[in-house]
């Protein structure tokens, strides 16, 4: 991951420094989505949380949608999860 990805990690870390529990990630069937809980999303995967395959079937997202958070994060850190800014880099390509 990017020079961001510490700071990424740290937004699903508990208070003591270990990974959030389930209950403390966005609820599922969310349907607006800000940067931050795409990075949480992101993190918790990243941490061994959840599962890729678990995230992907509780928030409903594709393989390519997480991958474009991933990406957007390792480029831009949370200001490329914003939507537009997302957008924008795909088009990008």
């Amino acid at each position: 991951m990017g020079s961001d990805a510490s700071k990424i990690i740290h937004l699903v870390r508990g208070e003591d420094g270990r990974p959030a529990k389930m209950a403390e990630l966005p609820p599922p069937g969310l349907k607006r989505w800000m940067p931050r809980s795409k990075a949480q999303v992101v993190a918790a995967v990243h941490s061994g949380a959840i599962s890729l395959d678990d995230a992907c079937e509780r928030y409903d997202l594709s393989v390519e949608e997480f991958l474009s958070w991933e990406e957007a994060i390792d480029h831009y850190g949370l200001t490329g999860l914003r939507m537009n800014e997302v957008q924008r880099h795909r088009h990008a390509h």
